[in-house]
């Protein structure tokens, strides 16, 4: 690796002009010296292409056309940028100083490292603070049970990506997970002991507005692991944790989505399989089981509760 290898970073965007110049700044003012950024919009209406023009000089490349969702804008990006090292950052996320910088640094540490992940702060509409993510090393059936990484605060490597494909354009809620599993499969994955990222947590992100979505995504990608024979051994050595992990996920984002009853369920289903796995979240548990059989004021403190 050279002393200042090339990074892409790729931005996708769609009707964020509320949040995207906060994002496009982030990128712009990072002072690794060898950079390329470029942002793919699907066509805004809200005045976003407005903003992205106002910083057409500093960007490497941009486009704003209709696609098929935010895995293709993605791969867009991918296949217009050149860097050794790869990211993505959505338009309503940003990067903290030196994040780049403390990407590339590790990089040249672990030259093994197909993927490395740093922790996240968590925000809301306001730009106020909600949670420090603190994450772990983690390897392949960490990843198997669906130990989420904070996707803003992650980079690749380009030729592991080449080994593992692009983003699936069917994911449109574990994409990024999707694409992490087959990244491990390919080499190690390293967590750095850095806070690299934001992540906005708002009315319309994917994790509020299509909580009850990502449940189904998590058990389409278990029975993708089930057939895989990438997966398949440690699969069947570990079905059940694996299986109440998606079932735990599956009630996660059912509880975000305010549907308490059926996110209760989905955790009894989870504790069933493999307490342990379950019992992780024994607080939402009980916060299921309050506000979905007479205790429904609960809910409004649902949105303080979704980390």
């Amino acid at each position: 690796m050279t002393t200042h290898p090339l990074v892409s970073i790729i931005t996708p965007s769609y009707n964020q002009a509320e949040f995207i110049e906060e994002t496009i700044l982030s990128v712009i003012h990072q002072e690794y010296p060898n950079k390329e950024y470029l942002v793919v919009d699907g066509g805004s209406t809200d005045g976003s292409i407005e903003i992205i023009q106002k910083y057409d000089r500093q960007l490497t490349w941009s486009v704003s056309e209709p696609d098929q969702g935010q895995a293709d804008a993605i791969n867009k990006g991918f296949q217009q940028s050149r860097g050794e090292i790869v990211a993505w950052l959505n338009s309503d996320d940003y990067y903290l100083p030196r994040a780049i910088e403390n990407a590339v640094y590790f990089f040249k540490q672990h030259p093994q490292a197909v993927l490395i992940y740093g922790d996240v702060i968590t925000i809301d509409a306001q730009g106020g603070f909600i949670r420090h993510l603190h994450y772990r090393q983690m390897e392949l059936l960490d990843l198997m049970c669906f130990n989420i990484i904070g996707q803003p605060a992650v980079f690749i490597r380009r030729d592991s990506l080449n080994k593992s494909g692009l983003l699936d354009l069917t994911y449109k809620f574990l994409l990024d997970h999707h694409l992490w599993l087959r990244l491990a499969t390919v080499g190690q994955i390293f967590y750095v002991k850095k806070t690299l990222a934001t992540a906005r947590f708002h009315s319309e992100s994917k994790n509020v507005a299509q909580a009850g979505e990502f449940g189904k995504e998590a058990f389409r990608i278990v029975e993708w692991m089930r057939a895989d024979p990438a997966f398949k051994d440690l699969f069947h050595a570990n079905q059940s944790r694996i299986v109440s992990a998606a079932e735990r996920v599956n009630a996660r984002y059912l509880l975000d989505g305010g549907e308490s009853r059926q996110a209760f369920q989905a955790y009894l289903k989870s504790l069933r399989l493999h307490p342990a796995t379950a019992l992780k979240e024994w607080y939402r548990i009980i916060f299921a089981l309050l506000t979905g059989w007479g205790f429904g004021f609960l809910r409004r403190f649902i949105p303080k509760w979704r980390e």
